[in-house]
Parts: structure tokens; C-alpha cells; sequence
């Protein structure tokens, strides 16, 4: 079965046209290997960081429930709801955009308010602790849901990349190369055609 080939004119202008238009694909080629690689490694730095945050993340969050555990055994779930009402946030958080490698993510920017004691309103103490250690679980969340949306959307790009990479390689450009040399064998030919009905001619008339 043969192989496919671009429709065209078998022309020298068809034949400079598309030398020019696969040495432009080459470069994209290079530049899409080139963002591939550094998306890659972005990937691998995001993949670790992220299994590092998850681990803290994980054992504040421990942390902070065994102390909601303390408290609600010295204060009772009632206690506790009545209690919030009149706490005030323990945390402030901005999302805000960012962009590596034409990939955007959000960035959180998160921090501990200290929180105003309530112990003077019939709280147990354990109460400030659960807020001061549910606030700093909530930080460390925060920042790991930034690097997990970030590490996905990497790797999301790193895939494309690599497909656009693969079609270039292995499909689009071999197909003008075949092109190329199919046209420049159909030039080749016609130019032997030509010289030789010209020297039969010449033949002819001698």
C-alpha cells in the first residue's frame, strides 16, 4: 500500500514551498521538545513537593481533630456550636493567578490570625487549641491544594506537549519529507524526459 502523500503540484515553487514550510516544522518541533523537557521536570519538582506538603497537611489535620476530640469531650458539641458563633477567623486566604510555561494555576496566599481567646466566655481551653491547630491544618491545606491544581494542569500540558511532539515527529513531517522526495523525483524525471527528447531531436536534425 503506498504511502500518503500532501496533494500538490509536483512544481519547483511546490517543492521550495514546502522546504520552507519543513524547516519551519522542524523548529516548532524543537521548541515544543524543548517545553516538554522543562514541563517534565516541573512535574517531577511539583510531584515531590507535593508529596511533602501532603504528609504535613496530613498530620495537622490529625493534630487539629485530636484536639476537637479533647474538647468536645470537656465541653460537649453544644457547648462548641454556641461557642463559634462569636469566634472570629482564624485564617485569611487570597487566590490568586499564576503562570509557569503558559500554564496557569491559582496561587494561595494563606496565613494564621491569631485568634482572640474565648476562654473568658465558659470555653474550655482545649477550644482555643482546636482553633489554633484547625486554622494551621487549613493553611497547610491551602497551600497543598495550590501545588496538587498546579501539578495537574503540568501534567495535563506535559501531555499535549508530548502528543504535538510525537504528530510532528512521526507524522507530519515525514509526510512533507515523502512529499518533498516524491515531487523532487517527479522534477528529476521530467528533466531526464526533457533531455533526452532534446537530444533525439538534436539527432534527428543532424
Amino acid at each position: 500500500m503506498p504511502r500518503a502523500l500532501i496533494k500538490a503540484p509536483p512544481t519547483k515553487n511546490t517543492l521550495l514551498s514546502m522546504k520552507k514550510q519543513v524547516r519551519f516544522l522542524e523548529q516548532g518541533h524543537d521548541l515544543l521538545e524543548r517545553k516538554r523537557e522543562l514541563l517534565t521536570r516541573l512535574v517531577y519538582q511539583h510531584i515531590k513537593e507535593y508529596q511533602g506538603k501532603k504528609g504535613t497537611a496530613h498530620a495537622a489535620l490529625r493534630k487539629a481533630y485530636r484536639w476537637l476530640a479533647i474538647a468536645q469531650l470537656r465541653m460537649g458539641d453544644r457547648s462548641i456550636a454556641q461557642a463559634t458563633l462569636g469566634a472570629t477567623p482564624s485564617t485569611s486566604m487570597k487566590v490568586l493567578p499564576r503562570r509557569a510555561l503558559g500554564v496557569q494555576y491559582p496561587s494561595v496566599e494563606a496565613a494564621v490570625v491569631a485568634p482572640q481567646p474565648v476562654g473568658l466566655l465558659g470555653t474550655d481551653a482545649s477550644f482555643d487549641n482546636t482553633r489554633d491547630n484547625l486554622a494551621k491544618a487549613a493553611l497547610l491545606l491551602a497551600q497543598l491544594g495550590e501545588v496538587e491544581i498546579a501539578l495537574h494542569r503540568l501534567m495535563e500540558e506535559q501531555r499535549k506537549a508530548q502528543k504535538r511532539v510525537n504528530a510532528l515527529k512521526y507524522n507530519i513531517i515525514p509526510l512533507y519529507r515523502r512529499t518533498i522526495h516524491f515531487i523532487q523525483s517527479a522534477l528529476e524525471e521530467e528533466e531526464r524526459n526533457t533531455l533526452f527528447q532534446v537530444k533525439v531531436l538534436r539527432e534527428r536534425s543532424e
